[in-house]
């Protein structure tokens, strides 16, 4: 069955999915961090550069899931980017891309990002943005009857993502561009701004640490405790590279601001904060428990939520749902709470809650693998946790098309 892929692209079904396999195949560990099950140095260390002969181009296997031609209905004008976290590759969002098309054949297309696989995603948020935006461009181009387009993105990947629509922001039109637009109903549009010309439709992060890492309890295996948390700032880009500074927000040599900071600004021809906005709607997937919930939730310690087991027959991982709020204002003052959070953190909470966000609270408490929670929510591997499938259904029912 061949899949449905860009103009141009290669025929050619490559390695990613055969290397996702081998990978968890040859590497069960007890512990599993940032979406992977670990032994930090022999496990990257063993891990190829790319996934893929054809890492240049956009292969025809990651778009559509892999969906076959002859399923496809009718001509979807909607570009659905789904980005996976550290350490992983296209295949990661495989399961999710096969429902999106499944369930929406005449309206999505999706691109599984392949840019980032691998040991790349250890070369920092900012360089993987840059490549995943020169991905999107590329697939923008080949795709000429597309008009709106959504982020999908996981751990990581959602900073990565976040990275990537400031560089691919479009700022609105001037009022007589707006004028000329009017009568064929684009002008909603320009007025927000576009990303890569298109109208920004969603953007969704999956367990993103969008406050960093470095906060307590912020990274389940370190417990908590405050010595471990320390020490990880010092050691962590000894595993994970520049991303790890990025996560632990250690990046601020000479003086300059962390890039997680940076990024509440729009900074030159970077506009990342524009470009959140330019979204219909911003939405944050987080687990409750065996995660990082406060920064995948972007809220403080004081503001985390109490919550109940589902009830629900269809979604019985999510265990609460919270509808956009008014944005926070940018200079109002926030109550100083001892909670466990650092100064920087505030600020990103901050910053970030400028702009409303959707926030789904999951839970994995009674499953017998909880403990992989992070890759759970994603079914980042249907095989082994096929339990997240509800949280990939609610991401779809809720889809603005």
């Amino acid at each position: 069955m061949s899949a449905r892929c860009c103009p141009g692209t290669s025929q050619r079904r490559s390695l990613p999915f055969c290397s996702y396999l081998l990978f968890h195949s040859r590497f069960e560990f007890p512990v599993e961090f940032l979406g992977v099950r670990w032994s930090p140095k022999t496990a990257i260390a063993k891990m190829p550069d790319r996934l893929s002969e054809n890492n240049d181009g956009v292969d025809a296997a990651v778009v559509n899931g892999g969906v076959g031609a002859e399923l496809v209905v009718g001509s979807p004008d909607h570009l659905v980017v789904m980005v996976h976290g550290i350490l992983g590759n296209a295949t990661d969002w495989k399961f999710a891309a096969e429902q999106f098309v499944r369930v929406l054949p005449d309206k999505v297309v999706v691109h599984c990002s392949q840019r980032n696989a691998s040991k790349l995603t250890l070369d920092g948020v900012d360089v993987m943005g840059e490549r995943l935006a020169e991905e999107v461009k590329e697939v923008v181009e080949q795709m000429p009857k597309v008009r709106k387009i959504s982020f999908v993105a996981h751990s990581v990947g959602g900073l990565v993502a976040r990275y990537a629509i400031g560089r691919l922001y479009e700022p609105p039109r001037s009022e007589e561009e707006n004028e000329d637009v009017s009568a064929s109903g684009a002008q909603g549009r320009s007025l927000r701004g576009t990303i890569c010309g298109l109208e920004a439709a969603n953007f969704i992060t999956v367990a993103t640490p969008h406050l960093g890492s470095r906060g307590n309890k912020q990274v389940p295996f370190l417990f908590g405790v405050p010595m471990f948390e320390k020490a990880a700032c010092l050691v962590i880009h000894w595993i994970f590279r520049r991303t790890g500074r990025h996560l632990f927000l250690t990046d601020n040599e000479e003086g300059k601001l962390p890039l997680l900071q940076l990024m509440l600004t729009d900074c030159g021809d970077l506009y990342f904060m524009s470009a959140l906005r330019a979204f219909r709607r911003r939405v944050a997937y987080a687990n409750v428990g065996y995660d990082r919930w406060r920064t995948a939730s972007i809220r403080r310690n004081c503001e985390l939520p109490k919550w109940e087991d589902s009830l629900s027959e269809k979604y019985p991982h999510i265990v609460r749902e919270e509808a956009a709020k008014v944005p926070e204002e940018q200079h109002k003052q926030i109550p100083v709470v001892d909670d466990g959070s650092d100064v920087l953190e505030e600020k990103l909470a901050s910053g970030l809650r400028r702009v409303s966000w959707e926030r789904v609270d999951v839970s994995f408490h009674t499953s017998k693998r909880r403990f992989a929670a992070h890759s759970l929510i994603q079914v980042k591997d249907p095989f082994v946790h096929s339990e997240g499938a509800d949280c990939i259904m609610h991401m779809i029912d809720n889809f603005l098309c």
